[in-house]
């Protein structure tokens, strides 16, 4: 089993798996990658790079998801 790293998300310290996707994070907080973007130690994170960008220790994320309404 993977180890253990401590990431920021949102402001927020969280724990999930070394070698995470940002795709698999996504799943794991249980958000819909549909309506999502996501920023990574202070840059946005084109969709096409959360399959091949994994976690390290002490990276920072802020995940805005969009929401529809009227």
């Amino acid at each position: 089993m993977a180890e253990p790293v401590i990431i920021q998300v949102n402001g927020e310290s969280q724990q999930t798996a070394a070698g995470t996707t940002v795709t698999a994070l996504l799943a794991q907080l249980g958000l819909n990658s549909g309506r999502i973007a996501v920023e990574y130690n202070l840059k946005i994170l084109p969709k096409s790079q959360w399959d091949q960008t994994q976690i390290a220790p002490g990276d920072r994320f802020e995940i805005v998801q969009f929401v529809g309404g009227g």
